[in-house]
């Protein structure tokens, strides 16, 4: 059966909605490493790790081998109604790692159902149905989630279990603040933060949450320092301050562990999935113990914080201490960054982004105007190349490049190579 049988079959089944890239999708049946093959036994060095979910890259042994001594124990699943040994020593080590004093932690299947336990812990807390969003934002696709979601294009319905006020400085390349410095950038969004508080709710909202990164949004991200002078501002309402780490935790931000730790600042939740269980289902939530202890009625998590997922994610922890993958993020993200930027390629309107995750703003040459279509040219280009890289921002001309943590020297300088020349057949 080829590729186009499959698609056709797809379609036949699956939602319309549900996205595909390229022209001609590709099935990817094996991978090693960061290098993924195709049906067609065509390879590719893999420069978006599955949306920044294999962020080990692939068959990594000491993850594998985890998995499969959970296996021979014969126990897939037992549910949270038990107590799962593995849950409680993962639990208290991304406790510690969070920050969060006397935090405790809850175990979902992914980053949407982790934001949506957030926003039903926040509002009980604070009994209020009023949220803070960044615009530009985008934290899933369930029916709160979406409702909270600032990106036109990933926000399927106006409906909405909450009430949401969008306030500036996730995204600053095309912001009214962008001429600014970094210092009056923040100010002038503190400033709108309090102007949105006082002007359209009343005042005893529930919280406020952000990606320290915008994912979806382009790798987009406002000066160091904007979310600590703004939860200065929440603190004065008592407003809860959550950051989603779906995308930017566990080192991938080089700099830093948790992305939100570049702005000196320890929130009242965070919220992760993704790289933790390198293509196990996994998500969840840290927060302050009085939080997440809220809730009033019965609850409990069926697959989240089964005993494969924790096996998987213990191992994905131990392999990124292990090997320092936090500096190799870091000095592999360099690499990329200095050499996007070094390009001088007329598409090119901003290169941004820490460590490996990096977003590249293309444009119409010689303006500001976003250039969707150069954006599409490329997802073909490169794959034509064998690279695989991820798109997305407002207008979908934003490069998302996001390979596993454990990039090598050599292949980043080779899908460095790779995306410049694409650059130079994109434009012609």
């Amino acid at each position: 059966m080829t590729d186009a049988d499959l698609l056709a079959r797809h379609k036949a089944v699956l939602p319309s909605w549900l996205a595909l890239y390229y022209d001609e999708p590709i099935e990817i049946v094996h991978a090693q490493d960061r290098r993924v093959i195709d049906s067609t036994g065509r390879s590719y060095l893999d420069f978006f790790a599955g949306i920044l979910t294999n962020s080990m890259g692939y068959d990594v042994s000491a993850i594998s081998d985890a998995v499969r001594k959970q296996l021979d124990t014969g126990i897939l699943h037992t549910s949270t109604l038990y107590l799962i040994r593995s849950q409680v020593e993962l639990a208290e080590r991304i406790a510690k790692l969070s920050g969060i004093p006397d935090a405790k932690v809850f175990f979902t299947n992914s980053g949407t159902e982790a934001n949506d336990t957030a926003l039903m812990l926040a509002t009980q807390y604070r009994r209020s149905n009023q949220v803070l969003a960044m615009r530009n934002s985008y934290h899933g696709r369930s029916f709160a989630t979406v409702g909270i979601t600032g990106n036109r294009g990933w926000s399927a319905s106006s409906l909405s279990p909450v009430k949401v006020s969008y306030v500036h400085g996730g995204y600053r390349y095309r912001s009214p603040f962008r001429a600014l410095s970094d210092t009056e950038y923040i100010d002038a969004c503190v400033a709108d933060l309090v102007d949105v508080l006082e002007t359209g709710t009343s005042g005893d909202v529930a919280c406020m949450i952000a990606e320290p990164i915008q994912g979806v949004g382009g790798f987009s991200s406002p000066p160091d320092g904007l979310f600590k002078a703004m939860k200065e501002v929440l603190d004065q309402y008592g407003i809860l301050f959550i950051s989603d780490e779906v995308q930017t935790g566990w080192g991938r931000t080089g700099e830093h562990y948790w992305g939100i730790q570049a702005h000196d600042v320890v929130p009242d939740a965070m919220t992760f999935a993704k790289g933790l269980g390198n293509g196990l289902a996994i998500g969840g939530l840290v927060a302050r113990g009085d939080l997440v202890d809220c809730l009033t009625a019965n609850s409990i998590s069926t697959f989240g914080g089964n005993p494969v997922a924790m096996a998987g994610a213990a191992a994905v922890l131990d392999h990124i201490a292990d090997h320092d993958l936090q500096a190799n993020a870091l000095a592999r993200g360099n690499e990329l960054l200095s050499g996007l930027r070094a390009s001088g390629h007329p598409l090119i309107g901003d290169v941004r982004g820490k460590g490996l995750m990096i977003g590249v703003e293309l444009v119409e040459p010689g303006g500001m105007e976003p250039d969707t279509q150069a954006a599409a040219r490329m997802m073909e280009e490169t794959k034509a190349r064998g690279l695989l890289i991820g798109k997305g921002g407002l207008h979908g001309n934003v490069l998302r490049i996001a390979p596993p943590m454990t990039l090598t020297a050599d292949e980043a300088a080779e899908g460095l190579g790779i995306i410049v020349d694409a650059l130079a057949a994109a434009i012609s």
